[in-house]
């Protein structure tokens, strides 16, 4: 509830020097927007947090927030919450009707390709759409959002929650453009042609190979494959027998500990692993 949140705010006054600002690669005004909620102030708040976060319903979720583990409380206690907070705010400004379209009031003239639609694409066709210039965005994919749509999975990030901002961006102006191979579909000598700038955003999907013999065969998957398959699984899409990547009654290893390993160990449970290490 509330006084939760508002406790947690209380606590990051405590510290002399916020070394959260440090943790946090988007600089974000931590102690700013945690002071203003202890006080009760959360449109205010959310101001603090878009100044310099663009989508902070997604950092609030998925962010391993190493502003946390910067926190000078956690010398001697537990860091300040500042991820749920960051999501607390956020969530209570769609449910007021505070984040709503921002377009421009004036247009440049000016357009922009953007080719890649995961969180930097994005980022990036909102804050040139907001500054007067038409944007558009090209995805490879059938679906908008990268790694954010089909890589993340939906015990993570709901994708509700990624539908809810593009809906926001659409309103604004902001054109997507799905099952856009750039360079395939559509050459780059055209976007040139029918664009004055490009920005390139686009992600890596391509994994890093172990080089070891054995790799090749047959059980042994990607992560990316398979956590992309089950994704568009969970959007409804059909996947042949002879394609589809199932844990289901099976002996599972995974080969890393990070972030995407974690989404395949839920994803191997959910789908009903007999057993799994990692």
């Amino acid at each position: 509830d509330e006084s939760r949140a508002r406790d947690q705010g209380a606590r990051c006054m405590n510290c002399a020097l916020p070394f959260c600002h440090q943790g946090c690669p988007l600089g974000n005004l931590i102690p700013d927007w945690n002071d203003l909620v202890y006080r009760g102030r959360w449109q205010e708040a959310l101001a603090a947090l878009h100044a310099t976060n663009n989508f902070p319903e997604f950092t609030g979720r998925i962010c391993p927030a190493p502003c946390e583990a910067s926190c000078v409380l956690s010398i001697n206690d537990d860091p300040v919450t500042i991820e749920y907070i960051e999501k607390e705010i956020v969530d209570r400004g769609f449910s007021e009707g505070w984040i709503k379209p921002e377009p421009p009031d004036t247009r440049t003239g000016k357009s922009v390709a953007v080719v890649g639609s995961g969180p930097a694409g994005l980022a990036a066709a909102q804050q040139l759409n907001r500054a007067g210039h038409r944007v558009t965005v090209f995805e490879r994919n059938e679906v908008i959002g990268g790694l954010l749509s089909l890589g993340i999975p939906d015990f993570k990030l709901e994708k509700s929650v990624v539908n809810r901002r593009l809906d926001v961006m659409e309103l604004e102006g902001v054109e997507f453009r799905t099952n856009t191979d750039v360079g395939v579909d559509i050459k780059v000598a055209d976007l040139r042609k029918d664009f004055d700038a490009i920005c390139l955003t686009g992600g890596s999907t391509v994994a890093r190979r172990l080089g070891v013999p054995g790799e090749e065969m047959q059980g042994v998957h990607l992560a990316m494959d398979y956590l992309t398959q089950q994704n568009r699984i969970n959007r409804g899409e059909g996947v042949s027998d002879a394609d589809r990547i199932s844990a289901e009654g099976k002996r599972v290893v995974i080969l890393g500990g990070g972030d995407t390993g974690a989404d395949c160990l839920g994803t191997a449970h959910r789908q009903g692993a007999e057993v799994v290490y990692q």
